[in-house]
């Protein structure tokens, strides 16, 4: 009987499954260490973390100065991120993310923070179900966080440009629209005068608003040359000749509608800003609470000051027809929101003055009752 004992199968060898084994871990090795990403590994039992030479380096330690304690990484840890730190870790040790992922700062040896991106996963779990060992990676983003960081700081300049250039076209609309409006009532009422001293006195009128717009005219010159300054410009105003002045620009407004102006700041405050916002600001205010009058009675207006320790409040009150709060208070300050049945409205006036105001980092609120009045407070820095 013939022995047909040519069997194919063959026996693999211990020594070269070995030597793979190695070549891969010394590629990956190689691929790890120029990459500049760190690993670690850790042990949950021992609470130990052994961090990779790559991981020390980018930190600037060298290997022998940074130990095992998973302290040695998490005292490090910007203090506005360990919160977040800590809690991506554990929501993956808690099985609520399948993966460990956080960007975070830490200290370099020289003082300074990188961002690291940190990532890891469990690979191991204990008898009782809790994760055993985590194993993660450790990747220098500081570059790609700047060059984030610029980004943003390039697109808000964009945003900032973008509203500062609409801002200056609704000022130029609005305020100009006042100065025409004026013209186009004194011609109709030069036309209507019937002898020659109530033309001489509407003459005077005339060349008031004439004055008053070339004034605005140049002061919309100066806003196109500094919109593109980062530093607006500013000059030490005494806020009550500054009010005297706008309201001699109003003169004809105010004589008009029998209004009451009672400006109430002392003579000797001022304040360190920006001539062309503030003369908007008021003059924005002061048409208002005269254009709002109330039918009943002819409008009376105060305008006080209270000097704070490191502000100053200016309050514009009137006794119009109020607003309701209730029903636009978290509009009122919106462009095109209007809030009564008056044709000149056009939502634009109260929007700029909160523009104004805010980009000299201050506020403006206001305190409304139908049928009584307005209270406009602006707190300016002082």
């Amino acid at each position: 009987m013939e022995n047909n004992n040519n069997s194919n199968t063959t026996v693999s060898n211990p020594n070269e499954k070995s030597t793979k084994l190695n070549i891969k871990e010394q590629v990956l090795r190689f691929a790890l260490e120029n990459s500049n990403i760190g690993t670690w590994d850790y042990d949950a039992s021992t609470q130990k973390v052994i961090y990779s030479k790559e991981s020390k380096n980018i930190l600037g330690f060298k290997d022998h100065e940074i130990g095992s304690s998973a302290e040695e990484w998490n005292n490090r840890v910007h203090p506005e991120d360990k919160a977040h730190y800590f809690k991506e870790f554990n929501d993956h040790l808690n099985g609520i993310n399948p993966f460990y992922e956080s960007e975070h700062r830490i200290q370099c040896k020289n003082g300074t923070y990188k961002w690291i991106l940190d990532k890891g996963r469990i690979v191991s779990v204990g008898e009782n179900g809790k994760p055993k060992r985590v194993i993660g990676t450790h990747t220098d983003i500081t570059k790609i966080k700047l060059a984030e960081k610029k980004t943003k700081e390039a697109l808000n300049l964009a945003t900032e440009l973008n509203n500062k250039l609409r801002n200056f076209a609704h000022i130029v609309t609005h305020n100009l629209k006042q100065h025409a409006g004026n013209f186009e009532n004194l011609i109709e009422f030069y036309n209507e005068a019937e002898t020659v001293n109530e033309k001489d006195e509407l003459v005077k009128h005339i060349e008031t608003t004439s004055n008053s717009l070339t004034k605005t005219i140049k002061n919309l010159n100066q806003v196109v040359s500094v919109q593109t300054n980062k530093n607006k410009r500013v000059e030490k105003i005494f806020i009550a000749q500054e009010i005297n002045n706008i309201l001699n620009n109003l003169e004809f407004v105010v004589l008009n509608n029998n209004a009451i102006i009672n400006n109430n700041v002392p003579e000797n405050i001022y304040i360190n800003y920006n001539p062309i916002y503030f003369e908007s600001i008021v003059q924005n205010m002061l048409t208002n609470a005269i254009k709002y009058k109330h039918p009943e009675r002819d409008p009376v207006v105060n305008i006080d000051l209270n000097i704070l320790e490191k502000r100053m409040e200016l309050l514009i009150s009137d006794n119009g027809i109020g607003i309701d709060l209730e029903k636009y208070g978290n509009t009122i300050f919106g462009l095109y929101k209007t809030f009564h049945n008056n044709e000149d409205s056009e939502g634009v006036g109260l929007y700029l003055i909160k523009n104004q105001i805010e980009s000299f980092g201050g506020k403006i609120t206001v305190a409304s009752k139908i049928n009584t009045g307005t209270t406009f407070t602006v707190t300016l820095n002082n």
